[in-house]
C-alpha cells in the first residue's frame, strides 16, 4: 500500500510539473507573438507611414484609379510635385527640369524609384489633359500625373508640406517646390524642383537609400575645389534656364533650338519673349502664335528674369550663334558662323574690340554698392534691392569682365531683410575689389577701404571713420582703414 501511494505522489507531483512547464512554455510563447504583433504595428504606424499620408482616391494620366498612400507612396522612393497644365510661369520649367532628373536616372525611374506629379487644377486637368500634358514634354515610364477631387487635392499639398497660401500678387498660384522621400526608412526632404538637375538625381537616386548603397567616394575638401576662371554669365544663365528645354545646335527638344535664332530674330523681339513671354502671347504676336503652334501649345514660361538678364541671355546666344547684334555689342566667334580661316570684314575686327575699363565704369558700380553700404551701416533694409538691381545692371552692361560682380549680387535677389544682406555683402565686397585689381584701378577719393578683424572681411565705404556694415549701429566702429586693395587668395 505504501509503495502504491508513493507512486501516485510522485504521478501526481510529474503532473503538476508539466503543468507548470506547458504554462511557462504558453507564457514565453505569448510574450514573443506579443512582441511581433508589437513591431509590426509600430512599423505600420511609424511618423510618416500610414497613419500621416491620407489614403485619397486619385485616377493616373492613363485613367487608372490608385490610392495616395497604399498605391503611391508605400514602399517606394518618390519625388512629388504639384503642377497645373495652364501655368505660365515656373510650371512647364519645374516639368521640364524633372524630365532632365529622369533622364538622369535612367531605367531606375519606374523600378525602384516613381515620379508623381498632382495637378492643383483638377476641374481643368482631367486625366486625358495630364495626358497629353505629358506626351509634350517627353515624359518617360514610371512617372505619373495625378488628378482628384479638389478637397482631397488640398488635403495631400498641406500633409506634403507643398501647400501655397493664395496671393492675389501672385499669378502662378504656387511655388515649385519638390518632395523626395523614401517611405520605407521614413528620409524625406524637400527642394526646389527647379534646382539643378544632377543635384536632384544624386538626391533621389543615392542619399534616399544610402542604407542599400553607402558611401561610394570619400567627400573632397573644399580647399580642392576646382578655380572658376573666366566666368560666363550669359553662359550660366542659359544653363540654370535653358537648357531645360533648348539646345544650340542640338535640335530641337521640348523647345525649338536656338541655333541661329539670333540671326533670325530681331534682338529686341528675343529680350521681349524671354523676360515676358505671355504678354507677347496675349497680344498674339505671330512669331510667338506660331511657336505655340509648332510645339504643341507647350508655352515658353515666366520665368521672372529681368530685362538686363535677358540681355544677357541674347548676348550668350549671339556668341554662340557666330554674330553679335548691334545693341548688346559681344564679341564674334566663328562658331556656327564664318568657317575657321574664311576672311572677316575689317570691320568685325573693329567693332568687336573692347574699350578698357574706364574709372567711369568703376564709378558706375561703386555708386550702388555704396549706398548698400551705408544702408546696412544703419541697420537699414531700405533701398538695398533698389541699389542691387542698379548694380547687377551696371555689371551686366559691362560684360564677361565684371561678371564676378554680377554672380556676387545674386544673392540679394532672394535677402529680404538686413541679415541676408549682411550675409551677401562680403562677397559682393571682395568681388568688386577684386574687379578693380583686374582692371588696375584704385579708388583714390572715391571710397576707402575697411577690414573688420572680427568677421575678416573687408569694404568699401565714404569718409575715413569706420562704418561697419557687417554689424551695423551695434560695433560701427568694429574695424580698420586700409591704404591698399586687399590681395585676395584666387
Amino acid at each position: 500500500m505504501k509503495l502504491q501511494h508513493a507512486r501516485r505522489s510522485a504521478n501526481a507531483l510529474a503532473r503538476r510539473a508539466l503543468a507548470r512547464l506547458k504554462a511557462s512554455r504558453c507564457l514565453w510563447l505569448a510574450a514573443i507573438i506579443t512582441a511581433i504583433a508589437a513591431a509590426t504595428v509600430s512599423a505600420d504606424n511609424v511618423r510618416w507611414g500610414a497613419d500621416y499620408f491620407p489614403n485619397v482616391t486619385l485616377t493616373t494620366h492613363e485613367g487608372k484609379t490608385v490610392r495616395f498612400y497604399d498605391d503611391v507612396v508605400k514602399g517606394k522612393i518618390v519625388a512629388i510635385d504639384l503642377i497645373y497644365t495652364t501655368c505660365k510661369y515656373a510650371c512647364p520649367l519645374e516639368t521640364a527640369r524633372m524630365v532632365q532628373v529622369q533622364r538622369a536616372l535612367g531605367d531606375r525611374v519606374g523600378r525602384d524609384i516613381f515620379f508623381y506629379s498632382i495637378t492643383i487644377d483638377p476641374e481643368h486637368d482631367t486625366p486625358a489633359v495630364l495626358k497629353d500634358y505629358a506626351e509634350k514634354y517627353r515624359v518617360g515610364p514610371g512617372w505619373q500625373f495625378l488628378t482628384g477631387s479638389a478637397a482631397d487635392i488640398d488635403l495631400l499639398s498641406r500633409k506634403l508640406g507643398l501647400y501655397s497660401e493664395p496671393d492675389p500678387a501672385n499669378p502662378d498660384g504656387h511655388t515649385p517646390m519638390l518632395l523626395v522621400g523614401n517611405e520605407s526608412t521614413g528620409q524625406w526632404m524637400r527642394n526646389s524642383a527647379l534646382d539643378n538637375p544632377k543635384f536632384l538625381a544624386r538626391t533621389i537616386g543615392d542619399w534616399l537609400n544610402s542604407w542599400e548603397s553607402g558611401a561610394r567616394a570619400a567627400l573632397k575638401p573644399f580647399a580642392e575645389a576646382p578655380v572658376i576662371d573666366n566666368f560666363d554669365q550669359g553662359q550660366y544663365t542659359f544653363r540654370n534656364h535653358c537648357t531645360a528645354c533648348h539646345t544650340i545646335g542640338g535640335g530641337d527638344a521640348i523647345g525649338p533650338d536656338l541655333k541661329g535664332v539670333t540671326a533670325a530674330r530681331e534682338p529686341q523681339w528675343l529680350r521681349r519673349f524671354i523676360a515676358s513671354p505671355e504678354k507677347l502671347l496675349d497680344d498674339h504676336d505671330p512669331i510667338a502664335t506660331m511657336l505655340l503652334a509648332r510645339f504643341k501649345q507647350v508655352r515658353m514660361p515666366n520665368l521672372y528674369l529681368t530685362d538686363a538678364d535677358a540681355a544677357l541671355l541674347v548676348d550668350y546666344l549671339a556668341r554662340e550663334n557666330g554674330n553679335a547684334p548691334a545693341a548688346t555689342a559681344a564679341p564674334m566667334r566663328s562658331m556656327g558662323g564664318m568657317p575657321d580661316g574664311a576672311p572677316r570684314p575689317a570691320t568685325s575686327l573693329r567693332t568687336s574690340a573692347k574699350p578698357p575699363i574706364s574709372a567711369a565704369d568703376l564709378d558706375a558700380l561703386l555708386g550702388p554698392y555704396l549706398r548698400i553700404q551705408q544702408a546696412l551701416a544703419n541697420d537699414s533694409f531700405v533701398g538695398v534691392s533698389d541699389s542691387a538691381l542698379a548694380l547687377a545692371t551696371a555689371a551686366m552692361q559691362l560684360g564677361s569682365r565684371a561678371a564676378g560682380v554680377k554672380a556676387a549680387v545674386n544673392p540679394f535677389a532672394q535677402a529680404t531683410d538686413v541679415g541676408a544682406a549682411r550675409a551677401a555683402f562680403g562677397g559682393l565686397s571682395e568681388a568688386v575689389l577684386r574687379f578693380a585689381t583686374a582692371a588696375g584701378l584704385t579708388f583714390a577719393d572715391r571710397a576707402a577701404i575697411a577690414y573688420c578683424p572680427m568677421m575678416r572681411k573687408y569694404w568699401l565705404q565714404k569718409g575715413d571713420t569706420v562704418q561697419n556694415p557687417y554689424y551695423g549701429k551695434q560695433m560701427s566702429d568694429c574695424g580698420r582703414i586700409v591704404s591698399d586693395i586687399p590681395t585676395f587668395n584666387q
